[in-house]
C-alpha cells in the first residue's frame, strides 16, 4: 500500500504542510486550488482524514464537555484582571 501519493501536482506531504494555512484561508487561489483538488482524489488522505475524525469524536467524548464557570466566577476573574493590568501602569 503506498503511504503518499501525488495527485493534483501535491503530495499529500505538501498538502499537510499547508493544511494550517489552508484552514485559516491565508492561501492563494492557486495552492488552494490544488490542495482541493489533491483532497478530493487522493484516497491516503481520505483515509487519514476519516481516521483523524474518529480519534477527534473520540477524545471530545471521552474528555467532556468543559463546564461553564459560574457567573461570580467570571466576575471575580474579570475583577482580578483589571487590578493586575492597573497596577502595572
Amino acid at each position: 500500500m503506498q503511504s503518499e501519493r501525488e495527485v493534483a501536482g501535491l503530495t499529500c506531504g505538501q498538502v499537510l504542510e499547508h493544511l494550517p494555512d489552508y484552514v485559516d484561508q491565508a492561501l492563494g487561489a492557486e495552492l488552494r486550488g490544488k490542495i482541493e483538488g489533491h483532497l478530493r482524489g487522493c484516497d491516503v488522505c481520505e483515509r487519514f482524514g476519516g481516521r483523524y475524525a474518529e480519534v477527534a469524536r473520540a477524545l471530545r467524548r471521552e474528555l467532556g464537555a468543559a463546564d461553564e464557570l459560574p457567573p461570580e466566577t467570571g466576575e471575580r476573574l474579570a475583577r482580578e484582571l483589571a487590578r493586575a493590568l492597573g497596577s502595572e501602569s
